[in-house]
């Protein structure tokens, strides 16, 4: 009986190893299965992706390429190039230098670009390779404000000008290139030595007397001439301007004009006092082209050098001349404008 119950024992034992054996078998081959479903389910997608890149059109990959480029930054400001007043002066090739508009100093740097231009102004000066000074030039010459700026009673910004060489001599002045009533400093990079007679009542006092009488100019360009490479002396200067959109042109010789004028008296042989004409009557009409209202063009009832010139009239205005008695004749000699 005893033996009957081991036996039937050990033969359900037997049985549970058996299927425990088989359910292992069962869950093993399941998990491989599983595992190999996922690593052909990988394989596929890996596939497909590669697919996917293959068959992308070129341009959509070089647009995406393009897209992820970040494009270069651009300065958020940039100060905006000078050029010159008639577009033919290269300022690039001139070091830009801030000078005090009262340095005494009559020393210049060479290849350099100085603004000369008194407050808020804009005057730009250059200099060439040996320190002379060979432009000055400014879009808009704003005349003196002694209510805006600081002006001494002597009517000038500072109370003396640049010792530039030559100016020690007593037959020069230093001489602004742009006046102190037209704005301009007195630094080197505005003066000249000038001959005195030229400077205070010749071609130099007038063409500033024209610009202060226009209210300012504009497009106003100086170009000074020197004899050699040694000398701080010019020889000669040459002025180009514009009022009230007319364009003038003022050009002579660094020397005492008083001088030229009896020195060609002398040579022609010709009268410093040109015959008097008698002035037209109050009741006669004039001819066409002695029509002072084309001339006088601010109709002040006076004519200045510049409207002459603008006119189309050549200096000097002799006493012979129609025009003569609307002009200012200074020293009294005939002329106008010599």
């Amino acid at each position: 009986m005893q033996q009957k119950w081991y036996q039937k024992s050990w033969g359900i034992i037997l049985l549970l190893l058996s299927l425990l054996i088989l359910f292992t078998s069962c869950s093993q081959q399941n998990n491989t299965k599983i595992k190999i479903n996922k690593t052909q389910e990988v394989s596929k997608k890996k596939a497909a992706t590669v697919e996917s890149k293959k068959s992308t059109p070129d341009d959509e990959a070089e647009k995406t390429t393009s897209e992820s480029v970040v494009s270069p930054s651009v300065p958020a400001t940039s100060k905006p190039t000078i050029t010159s007043v008639n577009g033919d002066f290269d300022y690039s090739k001139y070091t830009l230098i801030v000078v005090d508009g009262g340095d005494m100093s009559g020393y210049r740097k060479p290849n350099v670009r100085v603004d000369v231009g008194f407050g808020d102004r804009e005057y730009w000066a250059f200099t060439n390779e040996y320190g002379q000074l060979i432009r000055v030039e400014a879009k808009n010459i704003t005349l003196q404000n002694p209510n805006t700026d600081h002006v001494l009673s002597s009517g000038r910004y500072y109370s003396d000008e640049a010792k530039v060489p030559g100016t020690e001599s007593q037959e020069f002045d230093e001489g602004h290139v742009i006046a102190d009533s037209l704005g301009g400093v007195s630094n080197a990079y505005n003066i000249t030595p000038q001959d005195s007679i030229l400077n205070r009542h010749g071609d130099q006092a007038y063409m500033e007397k024209v610009i202060r009488d226009a209210g300012g100019c504009t497009d106003f360009v100086a170009v000074i001439q020197y004899p050699n490479t040694h000398t701080q002396i010019p020889n000669h200067y040459k002025f180009t301007y514009k009022i009230q959109g007319r364009s003038i042109t003022d050009e002579f010789d660094n020397v005492n004009p008083d001088e030229v004028n009896k020195n060609l008296g002398e040579t022609t042989g010709t009268s410093s006092t040109p015959p008097k004409t008698d002035n037209v009557p109050a009741n006669e009409t004039v001819s066409s082209n002695e029509d002072v209202s084309k001339v006088d063009t601010n109709h002040n009832g006076s004519v200045t050098i510049a409207e002459a010139k603008a006119a189309g009239f050549k200096m000097p205005i002799t006493r012979d001349s129609w025009l003569y008695k609307y002009m200012d004749d200074r020293d009294g000699d005939g002329l106008v404008g010599e």
